[in-house]
């Protein structure tokens, strides 16, 4: 179970962008959150990936209270759960080739012998072919950047993704891909999802159920 208690966050704490959310998500399961821009989906979605510590409440991981945040959480936390965000080209280090990006966190955690085999496995996954994972962020489109922001996402195969308005800025081709991407992959692992955006067709078709900004946080 991915909970989050209470939550009150936000960059300046005496104006908190979000005042006591309430969410839950089952094993499993995925959930849609639905709400406009600017209304503080982003920050919760960083908060529930771990990312972003908040100034009151409780976020749980399989019934363990989370402690530490960032850096500071515990290495067997943090590699549960898998984030995806709107923008590839600010979250995509510019001077790494695509292969790199996708091995960032096998090396980070150790994992290196594995990069050989794992990443053109995942890359061919997300559609990326060799040439491409040759490539920098600004020698591909945002499609196929984002294509690898979600495979690695995906290579420590997490329990839990959080995907941030992660089809925001992609043709409808790409958004069908990538969303049949994390799918498939939940299909294989039982990842529970966290979608974040303000499409309520696309939520709608992807989720299991969707809930408004309005019905998780306090007024």
């Amino acid at each position: 179970m991915l909970e989050l208690r209470d939550i009150t966050a936000g960059y300046d704490r005496r104006q908190p962008v979000v005042r006591d959310a309430h969410l839950t998500l089952r094993p499993g399961e995925s959930l849609g959150l639905l709400g406009p821009s600017g209304c503080g989906k982003s920050t919760l979605a960083r908060v529930a990936a771990l990312l972003h510590r908040p100034d009151r409440g409780t976020v749980a991981l399989g019934g363990t209270a989370v402690t530490g945040f960032r850096h500071r959480a515990p290495r067997s936390l943090r590699v549960e759960v898998g984030v995806v965000f709107q923008q590839p080209r600010l979250s995509a280090d510019p001077r790494l080739r695509l292969r790199d990006l996708v091995a960032e966190p096998l090396r980070a955690t150790g994992r290196r012998r594995e990069v050989e085999e794992t990443v053109p496995e995942l890359a061919a996954r997300v559609g990326l072919g060799a040439d491409l994972l040759a490539r920098r962020p600004h020698e591909v489109s945002d499609g196929q950047l984002q294509r690898a922001c979600l495979a690695r996402a995906l290579v420590l195969r997490p329990r839990w993704l959080v995907c941030d308005e992660m089809t925001a800025m992609l043709d409808a081709s790409t958004t069908a891909a990538l969303v049949g991407v994390v799918e498939e992959y939940r299909a294989d692992t039982g990842a529970g999802l966290l979608a974040v955006g303000h499409d309520p067709v696309l939520l709608a078709r992807w989720c299991d159920r969707t809930t408004h900004w309005d019905e998780i946080v306090k007024h």
